[in-house]
């Protein structure tokens, strides 16, 4: 069973750094799709970032330069490094899974598996 467990949200200033975390169980990551999502109230989910297979990213265009999508093979686990945070960052984060994500690794429709999410709270 595909489990994903997101930590490392909290609240920061506008300018600030966070890594967010997502531990998988019930998998191998390196043989899945992964992929960073966010939604703030009132608004659509958003793709953030992702990461395929072969390792490669790719990133919405409001988080270029400012965010960075890793993970640890060993670990089984999936990481967003945040800088220069901004107040329009402000959503919950989720992380998703999908051994092949259909449709685009930064599509949400494509993933089937996905966290309870993480709260991130950018202040100015």
């Amino acid at each position: 069973q595909v489990q994903l467990v997101e930590s490392g949200g909290s609240s920061v200033q506008a300018g600030g750094s966070l890594r967010l975390s997502c531990a998988a169980s019930g998998y191998t990551l390196s043989s899945y799709c992964m992929g960073w999502f966010r939604q703030a109230p009132g608004k659509e989910r958003e793709g953030v970032a992702a990461i395929d297979t072969d390792g490669a990213t790719k990133y919405a265009d409001s988080v270029k330069g400012r965010f960075t999508i890793s993970k640890d093979n060993a670990k089984n686990t999936l990481y967003l490094q945040m800088n220069s945070l901004k107040p329009e960052d402000t959503a919950m984060y989720y992380c998703a899974a999908d051994l092949w994500a259909y449709g685009g690794i930064l599509v949400g429709e494509a993933y089937n598996y996905w966290g309870q999410g993480t709260q991130v709270t950018v202040s100015s």
